[in-house]
Formats: C-alpha cells, structure tokens, sequence
C-alpha cells in the first residue's frame, strides 16, 4: 500500500497543508487546523504545540511558522478582515462546529474566489459566535492588572499571579475593583464562564466546556453558571444554550 507520504507532492500547490511552513504572516485574520497528526508551530516567538482537531485563530500580521508531524495535516483558511481574534493570539482547542466546515471544504476542495467565499463566511459565523462575550467584562487598563487579566484562565491562583508580578494580592483586588467595577475573583469567573458559553455554541459538550474553562466536571459548570444568572441547573443542564439565550447577564 502506497504510504500518505508519498501523496504529499500529487499537487504541489496543496503539499504546504502536509510539510508546514516557514516563518510568514498575513494581511487578513488566520485558523490554522489540525486534521490529523499533531503540528508544533512558532506564533509571536512563542512555541505552540496542537493536536488532531485543534484550532489556533490568529490576527492579521502575526508571524508563525509550522512544522506538520509524519502523515499529519494541516489547514490554514484565511478570513474575513472583520474575524479577528479579541487577542493576536487565541487558541481554541477542539470545536466541533469548526471541525465540521473544514471537513466540508476539504471534501468539496473549493478553488476559484467564487466557490471559497460561502466557506470562509461559515468559519467567519463560528468563530464570532464563539467569540461573542456573554458576561460583559471591562479590561483593566493598569500595567499589572492588565497582565493578570491576560492570564486569568490559567490554574494559577491570585497569590502566584500577583508574586509574579512583584505585587500583593490587595494590591491587584484594589486595581480590579476600581478599574473593572468588580472582584477579580467574579471576574475571574466571568472570564472562565465566557470561555465555556464559546465552547457550547461551537459544538462543544457541557463535560468538554468544563474542561476548556477549567471546571472539574459538568455539574461544576452548570451551578457556576447558575450562580452568575440566576438559571436553575436543571434547565441549564438539559439545554444550556436555550437557557443561556432567555436569560440576560448581571452587569
């Protein structure tokens, strides 16, 4: 049997999608998609390793590099200049929905402007539905808080983030009170509860919206939710997004 690798240079004009590519980047917003395989990429400087599935959406003019591993495939859509990440950089892990229109493009191989236009603008509808905040939150404008904000969905807690900042955890409580209007920890949550809402209207299960936002399991997430909107966790557990849409967010 002819091994995949062997297929790579049929169309030579396609062989970047299984041999990656060097340093470059783009006048237009960019997703980059595993197929399958895995792939280590080079984005802003930094090294970033995704897997089968996973999505990388990144902002116009970020420079990256990829490197594809044996049999692996990759899919890098350009999209619309208005479908640009809230950061330069945003990973995205698994979404099925997205999962969903790659799969479709590389079946129907689309070539000409023409055909290519009624993809990108079904990417284009996922990733801002994805991206569309549910729980309105103020960016800190301080140096420090800002910097925490940034990393406010890692497993770090306040204290480790304030002493990498040379700071006190009083000190960053102070900053998010007064420039946010709220605790950093609700904030925190916010943030949290925001990654999970994306998850679920890209596809994602209640049990892989936990994980992506950091929950232990579904039901933490569900009475996390509660919490915030007041929904009850039967209703949000038997279908969250319906739910989710009759109900407005606190300010």
């Amino acid at each position: 049997m002819r091994s995949t690798s062997a297929l790579v240079g049929v169309v030579p004009e396609n062989s970047i999608r299984f041999l990656g590519h060097d340093t470059h980047e783009h006048e237009a917003p960019h997703l980059i998609h595993i197929v399958i395989g895995t792939a280590e990429l080079v984005v802003d400087g930094a090294r970033v390793r995704l897997r089968a599935r996973e999505n990388l959406w990144l902002a116009a003019g970020v420079p990256h590099s990829v490197r594809l591993s044996d049999e692996g495939v990759a899919l890098g859509p350009l999209l619309s200049p208005g479908t640009a990440p809230p950061e330069r950089v945003r990973r995205l892990g698994v979404v099925p929905a997205l999962t969903d229109v790659i799969t479709t493009v590389l079946v129907a191989a689309p070539a000409t402007p023409e055909q290519i236009q009624p993809f990108r603008e079904a990417l284009d509808d996922v990733l801002r539905g994805i991206d569309g905040r549910y729980f309105p939150l103020v960016l800190p404008q301080h140096p420090v808080a800002r910097a925490i904000a940034r990393e406010a969905l890692s497993p770090l807690t306040l204290g480790e983030l304030a002493e990498a900042r040379r700071t006190s955890v009083r000190h960053v409580q102070r900053l998010f009170q007064e420039e946010t209007g709220m605790p950093f920890t609700r904030w925190r949550t916010r943030a949290r509860l925001n990654l999970a809402i994306g998850r679920l209207r890209g596809g994602g299960s209640l049990a892989a919206a936990a994980r992506a936002s950091g929950y232990a399991t579904r039901g933490g997430l569900v009475k996390a939710i509660g919490r915030e909107t007041g929904l009850p966790a039967e209703r949000l557990a038997l279908d969250p997004l319906g739910a989710l849409e009759q109900a407005r967010p606190g300010a």
